[in-house]
């Protein structure tokens, strides 16, 4: 892949337009009083939160297997043993 076909036009256009679209972009975040530092925290935080979710998401599914497979379990046990005393102990 040559220089023109990743940048997808001159690399000097490219360029410059990169250069005036990080300027007002900059302004923008300025006014808004977002720094780079202020940006990169937000970030990390953002991070945190969804890390942060995940590991709620699991506790919680784990959290309703145990509570199920408290149900679940011995009746699933009862039935087998059910199944095998009417079949007179033999498989099929």
């Amino acid at each position: 892949m040559d220089r023109q076909q990743f940048f997808g036009d001159s690399v000097t256009g490219t360029l410059l337009r990169l250069v005036l679209l990080s300027i007002v972009v900059g302004i923008v975040f300025s006014v808004l009083g977002i720094t780079p530092f202020n940006l990169i925290e937000r970030l990390q935080q953002l991070a945190r939160g969804i890390l942060d979710l995940g590991v709620d998401v699991f506790r919680s599914a784990f959290g309703y297997f145990l509570l199920g497979a408290v149900v679940v379990i011995p009746v699933w046990f009862i039935v087998r043993l059910l199944k095998l005393g009417r079949a007179g102990g033999h498989r099929r």
